[in-house]
């Protein structure tokens, strides 16, 4: 059932060259259901990324380049007045398609941002009292910039919640760097690229993860983490139910690319950085100076005992 996501990982694993740790954590937010923040500096291949994933998991793809006089309507769709009806028709939004890239998200006003909430969280989209439904599977791939950048909001932590694992791509190494300089331009690369598996494939790889057993004393170790986040004077707040139920769900999707039919506590491990950094705000030390998140939930889970 999970072979073909192995031959999605080597497909964009040729377009995207060197980052087969970032592409196999994509994917695992992918198959567990998840949507996928990007944050990193212009020019890593954040947007090429999620076209290649998109593409070779055969989904509908719609791209927003997300700027600061973009409105919640320019996403989600608006209603116009047709005289021929002698009414108001609903016009879609790009929201309603597969995969949304929202890229460079953290440019659009926190208005803008919060119109994504509802379809990320419910998979709908309300408008004029009205709620529709959005095409399954739906995942939003987004991209940001870093925060100290010209012209970038912050993201609430509202709506950091709800993305499921975030990534950073990163510089390529030498090798890498080469190869791209060498060879074919990326975007034509992605023009004849086939699709490696079908929609219906992917659910059904997704409706296995029930199969994918944890048992109790794995669910006392996710459990064990959350608390210590709350409680280890770290961070300003804890980790959520919601980031729990997340942690669980990404290692179990971990679990399933790795072969196995049950949940063990390196796979929690391994999902624990890009499930838990961006949902944790560190608090300053005795010295002023705030750790980065990855940092601390490194430390987080060297202090949680398997």
């Amino acid at each position: 059932m999970y072979r073909n996501l192995h031959a999605v990982a080597r497909q964009v694993g040729e377009i995207i060259v060197g980052k087969d740790l970032q592409i196999r954590q994509a994917l695992t937010c992918m198959l567990a259901g998840g949507h996928l923040l990007v944050e990193d500096v212009p020019g890593v291949g954040k947007t090429t990324l999620a076209h290649a994933l998109a593409i070779s998991l055969g989904l509908r793809f719609n791209r927003i380049q997300f700027t600061s006089d973009l409105l919640p309507a320019d996403v989600n769709g608006i209603s116009i007045y047709e005289r021929e009806r002698n009414g108001f028709v609903f016009h879609p939004g790009p929201i309603f398609t597969q995969v949304l890239l929202a890229d460079e998200i953290n440019r659009a006003t926190p208005k803008t941002q919060s119109g994504l909430l509802e379809a990320m969280e419910e998979r709908q989209v309300s408008a004029d009292g009205v709620t529709r439904a959005l095409p399954e599977p739906f995942f939003v791939i987004a991209t940001q910039n870093p925060t100290h950048q010209i012209g970038t909001f912050p993201l609430p932590e509202s709506q950091l919640d709800r993305f499921l694992m975030c990534l950073s791509l990163g510089y390529p190494d030498a090798a890498a760097e080469r190869a791209l300089l060498l060879g074919e331009d990326r975007r034509v690369l992605l023009k004849s690229l086939p699709a490696a598996m079908s929609p219906t494939e992917l659910a059904q790889a997704q409706q296995g993860l029930r199969q994918i057993h944890a048992s109790a004393a794995l669910i006392d170790y996710v459990q064990a983490l959350a608390a210590a986040s709350r409680q280890n004077g770290m961070f300003a707040e804890g980790l959520s139910p919601r980031a729990a139920l997340a942690l669980l769900q990404a290692a179990r999707a971990w679990a399933a690319l790795e072969g196995r039919d049950h949940v063990l506590p390196e796979d929690v491990q391994a999902v624990l950085v890009p499930v838990c950094a961006h949902r944790l705000r560190p608090l300053k030390s005795a010295h002023g100076v705030a750790l980065a998140s990855r940092d601390l939930v490194l430390q987080l889970q060297e202090s949680v005992p398997v």
